[in-house]
């Protein structure tokens, strides 16, 4: 299957200390492309995987589940840990809980959790049962970033609802893992955007086992905060959290 343009995979070459960048939920290694670029500037290695199913097609996606899109993950973990030191991992809306879900069984360093969906905003979610009886996809508008690429925002017009069922069950088992993880964590999350309901952060922050843990909250940035207006100050906010 083809990958489209602006959604490869992207390995950054630098030092010892290595960063692993998890893209969201239907979306691609694009959007953590430039706060990968950012922490490449900064000294590190940073590999940016391409979750399976992901930057191909929405059919393609529909025939995955979390477990696939984790085994990407884990696959970049140790590529990385065979180049560095140490590894760290950024993780946007779902994958920050990939990169939860990472640190619970994996050395990993510190971690930077963004906007990730404990509770998501949309309301007609209880009649996915419903909706999945009749269709099997739903159209999402694809919202666009002032002064941002498309190149770097490559993502599905159509949500495969049977993938958006295994996320469901993905967010159920790592909010269950929550209190038994003891990775350093820094929690970015906006209070304007229409995604994911912010009060998802503080939920990750109150449970999350780490002592070492840091919550941050934007104000006017929407749910891929690492392209919007406030990605700069999310950019330092990590490198400062990873020192």
């Amino acid at each position: 299957m083809a990958i489209l343009r602006g959604a490869e995979p992207f390995l950054l070459p630098g030092g010892r200390r290595g960063v692993l960048v998890v893209h969201g939920f239907t979306g691609s290694p694009s959007e953590m492309r430039l706060i990968g670029e950012y922490l490449h500037q900064q000294g590190f290695t940073v590999l940016g995987p391409r979750l399976c199913g992901h930057g191909t097609t929405p059919e393609e996606m529909s025939r995955t589940a979390w477990q696939h899109w984790y085994s990407a993950v884990e696959d970049g973990y140790h590529y990385l840990a065979g180049m560095c030191d140490e590894v760290l991992a950024v993780g946007l809306s779902m994958g920050g809980l990939m990169v939860l879900k990472l640190s619970s069984e994996y050395e990993v360093g510190k971690t930077a959790i963004l906007s990730a969906p404990i509770y998501i905003a949309e309301r007609r979610l209880r009649l996915l049962p419903v909706y999945r009886m009749f269709r099997d996809y739903v159209s999402r508008k694809r919202k666009r970033i002032a002064g941002i690429d498309d190149v770097y925002s490559v993502t599905y017009d159509r949500t495969p609802l049977r993938s958006l069922t295994s996320l469901l069950d993905f967010i159920k088992q790592v909010d269950r893992l929550l209190p038994a993880i003891t990775t350093p964590s820094l929690i970015v999350q906006s209070l304007t955007e229409h995604t994911v309901r912010p009060e998802s952060a503080q939920h990750i922050f109150d449970r999350l086992g780490s002592k070492d843990k840091k919550l941050v909250w934007l104000k006017k940035s929407g749910h891929v905060i690492t392209l919007d207006v406030e990605k700069e100050q999310v950019f330092n906010e990590v490198v400062q959290f990873f020192g």
